[in-house]
């Protein structure tokens, strides 16, 4: 008998019963369905995550004063090392290392404050950076200006805002541009207003003040020294730009051979890497849980084919008496049970299809993952061939007069 006698016969004996046919495959649907979908959610979240990341970005560097592994608030620091990193390493990285790794950088202090328009408040986000701030985010004017060198070194009462903070302090569409607001009790001029940036990793990228960074450090929060330096690397020369940095302020801050880095170094692409693992972990044990289903499945499926074995014991009977071989029972019990698991792993792979794309439509990150399709197939039909297996052997191993006396 052919395969394709094989798999007709076996429509054909599925379709005798639709109802229990479809009840017999509901376990091997839900499971493909569920491993698709799942895998689709792990991947869909690990795409958003790390195009969080690279949104932050491209090839971004934050240099912390303290040696790896101490951390505040604000970063990495160890004791005693506060002071370490002072304005002007900015601009040496920069004009040191721009010909061959670095393409911009910029020092940095962050604090949180309320800032207040009129009569509404509103408690933000305020940075202290340079012009460089641009190009190192990536981060483009919607309306406006960004603060110049000069206007930072003369510590410049202006800033540019998020569109979080225009549409909170700006409810009815005023616009910002020449407008004053006060970050605590200092007037600063909105000179610009930042296109949308969405979700970060740390909450809303919108939700921010963007100010010259001496006037945040001395005229807001009232110190003389910066927090980190932000560096942008050229494309691809993340790496670089860490050992060549590393080894400039080495070299800049005396250094001795023996003693570890007085400043951390984190790049951007760690990150993305660190979120790949985290992503990959997650969606392997998403697979695992949903594929349960799928053992369910395929031991509902032996249990029916096996109860179908006795309710067709003098159809083989018959069989066996007018020439079919016990080779020829075992496939075709064994094809029957593939064709249900298959069956019912195609229609898990319609029901992951719909379920992602009601979840696109809630605005829940996932994707539908080819390999995952694949996966899902090939799973049923291993769950098909194992499942059936039993009731086979004791379909072909029945003795043809028995078989033929049974009522």
């Amino acid at each position: 008998m052919g395969v394709l006698e094989l798999v007709k016969e076996a429509l054909t004996a599925t379709t005798r019963n639709k109802l229990r046919a479809i009840l017999t495959m509901l376990g091997i649907i839900i499971g493909v369905g569920a491993v698709i979908a799942m895998i689709g959610i792990g991947e869909g979240s690990k795409r958003a995550s790390v195009a969080i990341i690279r949104n932050m970005g491209s090839n971004m560097l934050t240099i912390f004063p303290g040696a790896p592994g101490t951390h505040t608030h604000h970063g990495p620091q160890a004791m005693g090392s506060a002071e370490i990193l002072k304005e002007d390493d900015a601009a040496l990285i920069q004009a040191e290392l721009e010909d061959s790794s670095v393409h911009a950088a910029t020092p940095q202090v962050q604090t949180t404050r309320p800032v207040i328009f009129q009569n509404a408040t509103f408690i933000t986000h305020v940075q202290g950076t340079g012009p460089e701030f641009q190009i190192i985010r990536a981060w483009e004017l919607e309306a406006g200006r960004f603060f110049t060198e000069a206007e930072v070194k003369g510590q410049a009462l202006v800033c540019v805002i998020g569109q979080t903070v225009k549409a909170t302090l700006f409810p009815y569409g005023d616009d910002p541009l020449g407008q004053t607001i006060r970050v605590g009790s200092l007037p600063l001029q909105v000179v610009g207003l930042l296109e949308r940036k969405g979700a970060g990793m740390w909450g809303d990228q919108d939700d921010l003040v963007v100010a010259p960074y001496t006037t945040v450090m001395r005229k807001v929060m009232g110190r003389n020294t910066i927090q980190r330096i932000m560096v942008s690397a050229h494309e691809g020369e993340a790496g670089l730009a860490e050992a060549e940095i590393t080894a400039l302020l080495r070299q800049h801050l005396k250094v001795p051979v023996s003693q570890e880095n007085p400043f951390n170094i984190r790049k951007q692409d760690e990150m993305v890497q660190a979120m790949d693992r985290q992503a990959g972990i997650l969606t392997a044990l998403l697979a695992v849980a949903a594929s349960i289903s799928l053992v369910v499945g395929g031991i509902g499926i032996s249990n029916i084919m096996l109860v179908s074995v006795t309710e067709r014991t003098q159809e083989i009977g018959m069989r066996r008496a007018v020439g079919a071989t016990r080779r020829t029972i075992l496939w075709q019990f064994l094809a029957e049970t593939v064709v249900l698991s298959v069956l019912g792993g195609l229609l898990g792979i319609v029901l992951a299809l719909v379920a992602v794309a009601v979840l696109g439509r809630l605005q829940i990150p996932a994707v539908t993952e080819g390999w995952a399709i694949l996966l899902g197939l090939g799973f049923s039909g291993l769950v098909g061939v194992v499942a059936g297996l039993l009731p086979a052997l004791k379909a072909a191993n029945l003795d043809v007069i028995e078989a033929l006396r049974y009522e």
